[in-house]
């Protein structure tokens, strides 16, 4: 399999600095920082250029960067296929699993849908949430993962030709850093945003988000809009290192340590829930309905 520390490289080099990587990775900056020396060694490249301010890539480090993404996303789906073979034609569903699409709100219903599906077993697979990856796996559920908890909209399912089941409604928040001046609050308005930058996804991704854009634009030209083109751990960081607000929703408070997500008094939200194929296979459907009653019930006994 892959080295283990190219993981080590990839973090530190999203994360621009030893001190940084190391608190992602619950580890000393002295252990990254021997780990990095060892890959350039073994290489005998240099992929950083360190300096008072912080790491960047060398145009060495740049090229390696690309193919180590692949190589480790490519090994990881070649150990998820080797496991979904030996399960053979047992039921298991796999569920897609990054930083951005959890899959804690599907835990939490488990136990009322183990109850109605005991022949149905888990098997998480995690992923990285770049472009390339997530438009592959929407376009190819089944093929190595059945099914990812997250965000979505009838935009985006018919753009990616998907399908989804809504579980809830999360509102739309603002991530700020812990450090910036609006970390205080525990709740804004969108008063408190005027004078900042507020990073959001790209136009036609989400209606929920262009309405909200289009909201702002109109009435709230203060506010400095900054398109992104996915969520991902460097959206986060990027967050995290310009001071700038994040457009998001609460089940992502966890996602990066140094962000605290915030209330905003606007009211926009998102659909939350299940994606996966347009036509699932048997033991997936199965699940699929078991978790639909399951929400139902859940629903019903809170009104």
């Amino acid at each position: 399999m892959y080295n283990p520390q190219l993981d080590t490289f990839l973090q530190t080099a999203d994360a621009g600095s030893f001190n940084r990587a190391a608190a992602q990775m619950f580890i000393t900056p002295t252990a990254v920082i021997k780990q990095i020396n060892l890959l350039e060694d073994t290489l005998a490249v240099k992929l950083f250029e360190r300096t008072h301010r912080g790491l960047t890539l060398t145009k060495a480090g740049v090229s390696f960067y690309k193919d180590a993404k692949y190589i480790v996303q490519y090994c990881r789906d070649s150990v998820s296929r080797a496991k979904n073979a030996m399960q053979g034609d047992s039921e298991v569903i796999r569920i897609g699993t990054s930083p951005m699409t959890p899959a804690q709100a599907l835990m939490e219903l488990w136990p009322a849908v183990h109850e109605r599906c005991p022949e149905i077993k888990f098997q998480m697979v995690p992923y990285e949430n770049t472009l390339p990856n997530a438009r592959k796996i929407l376009a190819n559920f089944g093929q190595d993962i059945d099914v990812i908890v997250g965000v979505f909209d009838d935009v985006m399912l018919n753009l990616r030709r998907c399908a989804g089941f809504e579980m809830s409604q999360e509102p739309l928040c603002c991530a700020v850093s812990i450090y910036h001046p609006l970390a205080d609050r525990t709740r804004l308005s969108v008063r408190d945003l005027h004078g900042q930058t507020l990073l959001m996804m790209h136009r036609n991704w989400s209606r929920y988000v262009d309405e909200l854009r289009d909201d702002l634009w109109e009435n709230h030209p203060q506010i400095n809009l900054v398109d992104f083109d996915i969520y991902s751990v460097e959206i986060f960081n990027r967050c995290e290192n310009s001071n700038d607000a994040l457009l998001c929703i609460p089940r992502w408070a966890n996602v990066h340590p140094l962000l605290k997500v915030i209330p905003v008094d606007w009211d926009y939200s998102m659909s939350y829930g299940l994606l996966h194929s347009p036509e699932p296979s048997e033991s997936v459907a199965k699940f699929l309905e078991a978790v639909r009653a399951v929400t139902v019930c859940k629903k019903t006994n809170r009104s």
